[in-house]
């Protein structure tokens, strides 16, 4: 686990699916710093997406202890914690199927900012926001269901970072685009963690991805956390085999066999 400030952390974790007893998550510990861009990966069914429900605070841990700024997280009322979804927020996945279609980009953004900060947002605001993100101020009136997969996903950027959050949880954040845009969102990604302070856990499977942004990579098989290093030495010299089979898995274009044509 990484010596340093803790911003979230957990001790001991482990998770149950209730009622059918099955572990899912064994004896986790971690440390994630302030400021900090971490990737976090493993293979499907490898436990990533449990944990991420741990730390959004969505269910509770069968055991252990998990805290942000030192403070204890466990699921409870929306009110009660109003200030942990200020300080942490998430980009899903796929944002045409969390993103509520009906809604205008505008009240997209408006919306955590009216729950959450308690602030009425302006124009000037939204604006700022979409700006932030690379995007026209003028999509603010187009309908979420009418934009494309990249401008979808901007959007669900602009809508965490409209709180200035301390830590943005990224649930495979690039993986349904093609390969330019998955370059240009994770640039983007690392210019804002770099203007605004913020932190930033990268889950994805997709290791070459996670090398782009995070300069410090959890790697998950079976519900532990078996590596956990800094990228270049995980992708120079991994220690465990199921890293080697990630690694292994990045693709790779062959040009040895083009041939020349008139």
């Amino acid at each position: 686990m990484t010596v340093c400030p803790s911003f979230l952390a957990m001790h001991s974790v482990s998770y149950r699916v209730p009622r059918q007893h099955t572990l899912i998550l064994n004896n986790i510990s971690l440390n994630l710093c302030a400021g900090e861009r971490v990737g976090l990966i493993g293979a499907s069914g490898s436990g990533k997406t449990t944990l991420l429900s741990l730390l959004l605070a969505l269910i509770p841990a069968t055991q252990g202890d998990i805290y942000c700024q030192q403070r204890p997280l466990r699921p409870t009322s929306v009110r009660k914690l109003r200030w942990y979804r200020r300080l942490v927020q998430y980009v899903p996945q796929d944002p045409a199927a969390s993103l509520n279609p009906f809604m205008t980009v505008r009240e997209t953004l408006s919306e955590p900012l009216r729950y959450l900060a308690m602030t009425r947002p302006d124009e000037a605001l939204i604006h700022a926001a979409l700006k932030q993100v690379q995007l026209d101020p003028a999509l603010a009136n187009r309908a979420v269901s009418t934009l494309s997969g990249g401008q979808a996903q901007r959007v669900a950027i602009a809508r965490a970072m409209g709180l200035q959050p301390a830590f943005l949880l990224a649930d495979e954040p690039v993986s349904g685009l093609d390969m330019p845009l998955r370059e240009e969102m994770t640039t983007m990604l690392a210019r804002l963690a770099d203007e605004s302070g913020m932190g930033i856990l990268m889950v994805s499977h997709d290791i070459s991805s996670v090398a782009a942004l995070c300069s410090r990579t959890l790697v998950m098989d079976k519900g532990q956390i078996i590596e956990d290093s800094p990228t270049s030495r995980l992708l120079i010299s991994p220690a465990h085999a199921e890293t080697r089979r990630l690694i292994a898995a990045i693709p790779r274009v062959s040009v040895s066999n083009l041939d020349e044509k008139d």
